[in-house]
C-alpha cells in the first residue's frame, strides 16, 4: 500500500485529531494531509511557545497557522530543571511537560487522540523525547506507516506543501554543550545569531556556543559566503562572541552528542 494513503487511512480511523505543532517540514506534512482527510473541524494544531524555539521559526509557523483552526500554549522551558542546566536527558523532561500541557488542551477541546510529526529516521538516532511521547501516549502515525524524511518532502513537494525544502530545526538548547547553564538571554543571542546567517541565505545552519567562542556550522557549499561575508563576524562579537571559527567538518546534526 502507498505509504500516504497509508497515512491517510491510518488517520480516517482516528476520526478526530489534535498535532503538536511547530511549522517544521514533518508537523505541516501531517498537518496538511490531516485537513484533506478529515477536514478542518477536525483537526487542531497546537503550538507551543516558549524560549526554545527561534522567532523566525516562530513567526512562520504563525503565518502557517493563519486559516487553520489552532491554539498557542506559552510554555516556560527554563522552569524545567533538567533544561535549564542542559542536562544530556534534558528532551525528555521538556517534552513530558510540553506533552502534558498539548494533551490537556487537546483534551479541553474535546480532541481526544494528540498526534506529533515523528518520522521512521527519527527513531535511528538520539531523541530521548520520543520515550516521553511514548509514555504519554503521543500518537506517531507517520512513523508507525514507515514515512522517512526524504519520502515527507517528496510527498509534501508532490502535494503542494511549502516546507516540502525547509531546512531541519532543532531546540535552540542544542546548540549548547552539555551541563551548561542555559538562560533567556543565552538563547536569545545564539537565535540572532542565526539569523545573520539567514540573511545571507544560508538557512542550515548551526552557531555552536562554547563559551565566548561561536563555532559555525553550515553546509560545506556555503564556506565560501561565510568566508566572504566577514561583516558576520563583528556581528557576532557585537553580540557577545570572543572568537568565531567555521567548522571544517560542516553541518552535523546532534554534533553534540557524537562526543
Amino acid at each position: 500500500m502507498d505509504k500516504l494513503h497509508a497515512l491517510k487511512q491510518r488517520l480516517t480511523d482516528y476520526q478526530k485529531v489534535a498535532i503538536a505543532y511547530s511549522g517544521g517540514c514533518d508537523s505541516n506534512f501531517l498537518l496538511n494531509v490531516a485537513l484533506q482527510t478529515l477536514g478542518e473541524k477536525n483537526v487542531l494544531a497546537i503550538l507551543c511557545v516558549g524560549d526554545m524555539m527561534s522567532r523566525e521559526d516562530l513567526a512562520e509557523a504563525r503565518a502557517l497557522l493563519k486559516d487553520v483552526q489552532h491554539i498557542e500554549i506559552p510554555i516556560d522551558v527554563l522552569s524545567v530543571e533538567q533544561f535549564a542546566h542542559n542536562a544530556h536527558d534534558r528532551c525528555y523532561h521538556c517534552k513530558k511537560m510540553i506533552m502534558s500541557k498539548v494533551i490537556n488542551a487537546a483534551h479541553a477541546q474535546d480532541f481526544k487522540y494528540v498526534l506529533d510529526g515523528k518520522n521512521k529516521d527519527d527513531e535511528g538516532v538520539y531523541r530521548p523525547g520520543i520515550q516521553a511521547c511514548l509514555e504519554l501516549g503521543i500518537l506517531s502515525p507517520m512513523a508507525e506507516c514507515q514515512l522517512s524524511k526524504k519520502e515527507i518532502r517528496e510527498y509534501s513537494k508532490m502535494l503542494g506543501i511549502v516546507t516540502y525544502d525547509k531546512p531541519a530545526n532543532a531546540c535552540l538548547a542544542s546548540r549548547f554543550d552539555y551541563d551548561t547553564l542555559l538562560t533567556k538571554e543565552k538563547l536569545e543571542r545564539v537565535d540572532k545569531a542565526e539569523a545573520l546567517f539567514h540573511q545571507l541565505g544560508i538557512y542550515y545552519i548551526r552557531v555552536r556556543v562554547q563559551d565566548e567562542l561561536a563555532r559555525i556550522e553550515v553546509e560545506k557549499k556555503d564556506f565560501a559566503k561565510v568566508i566572504e561575508h566577514s561583516e558576520v563576524v563583528e556581528a557576532l562579537k557585537a553580540l557577545g562572541f570572543r572568537y568565531v571559527t567555521l567548522d571544517l567538518n560542516g553541518i552535523t546534526s546532534g554534533s553534540y552528542d557524537k562526543k
